[in-house]
């Protein structure tokens, strides 16, 4: 499986020949500059939670590449009014199996609106279970919900934020990887904005010195996972 890094929380998956965009923000991101959003293919994109930082490129995106976004009740009405046709709802604890595998959603504690202000739902996480299962717990605290995790699919992976501020830090990332019983952490929700700066190699230190793997690829470097 190869993942594509778009910066902040936007990635892309390759699973079975299908290629899973997540969040995708990359248009307004100034250190995704030399990322072109028009080059950009997805079959389709799982959206977390409504905030700009996370849906600002999903409407065009999805028209061009005719994508299924995947998201929940709030942002498929949202989508439908900005001229979406191809969306599959779903909500916290909601399993639904696509052709690329059996996606989950979980809880994440966060706040979740519209670029329009909006009411945006209930934020969430996606388990993943696919020819190597992983948990993207998309913009969250730490929560003891995360305990729930390992019993749905034995990951391989997972994407966490690491930021802090807005998210948990690097700290707490670290501890909900031992909550998942997942050791190879892909970091994501750092250093876009002031809030979110990380002093990398501290950060990194952390996570050695907690028996895991931090892997931080650069903005639109692709790594074999």
């Amino acid at each position: 499986m190869t993942f594509t890094y778009y910066g902040h929380s936007c990635f892309s998956i390759d699973v079975k020949g299908k290629k899973l965009l997540f969040d995708p923000f990359i248009s307004p991101n100034e250190l995704a500059a030399n990322v072109d959003v028009n080059t950009i293919e997805a079959d389709y994109i799982l959206v977390s939670h409504g905030h700009a930082d996370h849906i600002a490129d999903c409407v065009a995106i999805a028209k061009r590449t005719g994508a299924l976004v995947i998201c929940n009740w709030e942002i498929y009405l949202w989508l439908q009014k900005q001229g979406v046709e191809n969306i599959h709802p779903m909500n916290t604890g909601g399993k639904k199996a696509f052709e690329f595998g059996t996606v989950k959603c979980t809880a994440a504690q966060h706040s979740s609106s519209l670029p329009d202000g909006s009411y945006g739902g209930n934020p969430m996480g996606f388990i993943v279970s696919c020819e190597k299962n992983f948990y993207y717990s998309g913009d969250t605290a730490l929560t003891l919900d995360m305990q729930l995790v390992p019993q749905s699919a034995a990951l391989a992976f997972c994407i966490l934020p690491i930021g802090d501020n807005f998210t948990m830090g690097y700290e707490d990332a670290a501890r909900a990887a031992h909550m998942i019983s997942c050791h190879t952490v892909i970091g994501v929700h750092y250093n876009t904005f002031p809030y979110i700066v990380i002093d990398e190699d501290k950060v990194k230190a952390h996570f050695q010195r907690n028996g895991l793997d931090l892997k931080l690829p650069a903005i639109g470097e692709s790594i074999n996972i």
